[in-house]
């Protein structure tokens, strides 16, 4: 059997290619990883939250702009009450945390959704920490919270609908909530499944899909690397020709 490549070599191997941009994560299983194991679903969010802060630090320390991670959706709601409570309470706890890294690390906190429906206290916890990390300049990380992607459209579209018949792609857009973030290059979605659920649409339209087998919690630094080198030995098109883009010449973004 082949030597496995080291995290390392793996590493030195992504850092030596043109990464993407920008990275967002479904980041699927938590629930799952907890079951398996006999545990309550909010041990598979709690270990799901150390894949966060691991993921969060190799993106930053490779070189990613941005990196969205979909934390909770606005279907998410519709969970029991006390596993919706653990989330709202590991969100917090999280922001807290994880505030110092961020200013170390020179990491903007952004964040996406329908964020007037988060508890009072997360929300006060959010603006802090996005107030505190707002001159950073080293990697945006976005958390997705009450997120949803036909809601974004509808709401961009409502804020677009003054252009009237001159309305255009880039006024849509520039009504999106993640305006201002890179084009997304790459989403990852773990646990097996191969689906989007609602997350980032519109922005995935040229975006490169990789489906993990691995649950979130057991979804770390190698993973990441590894989904990144896979996005690396792809060609993209953006709807030319293989031999149009061996000319030279300006690309799509």
């Amino acid at each position: 059997m082949a030597e496995q490549v080291t995290v390392s070599q793996l590493e030195a191997e992504v850092r030596g290619r043109p990464l993407p941009r920008h990275v967002a994560i479904i980041m699927d299983g938590n629930g799952r990883w907890a079951e398996q194991r006999g545990l309550p679903r909010v041990a598979g969010h709690r270990e799901g939250a150390e894949s966060v802060r691991e993921v969060t630090r190799t993106a930053r320390r490779i070189g990613v702009r941005a990196l969205t991670l979909y934390a909770f959706s606005a279907e998410n709601w519709g969970r029991p009450a006390p596993e919706v409570m653990g989330l709202m309470s590991l969100l917090a706890e999280f922001l807290e945390g994880e505030r110092p890294e961020m200013m170390r690390n020179g990491i903007r906190l952004h964040a996406i959704g329908e964020l007037e429906r988060l508890p009072a206290a997360v929300q006060r916890k959010l603006s802090e920490v996005r107030a505190e990390t707002a001159a950073n300049e080293g990697m945006i990380l976005t958390l997705a919270l009450s997120y949803g992607g036909r809601q974004e459209i509808v709401a961009a579209a409502r804020t677009a609908s003054a252009r009237g018949p001159a309305l255009t792609e880039e006024d849509l857009q520039a009504g999106l909530w993640t305006a201002g973030l890179p084009e997304l290059d790459l989403l990852i979605r773990t646990s097996g499944e191969r689906r989007i659920s609602n997350f980032l649409l519109w922005q995935c339209a040229y975006a490169e899909l990789y489906f993990a087998e691995e649950l979130w919690p057991d979804f770390r630094q190698r993973e990441l690397l590894v989904a990144i080198a896979d996005y690396q030995r792809r060609q993209r098109r953006f709807g030319l020709t293989g031999a149009q883009l061996s000319q030279p010449g300006p690309r799509n973004p």
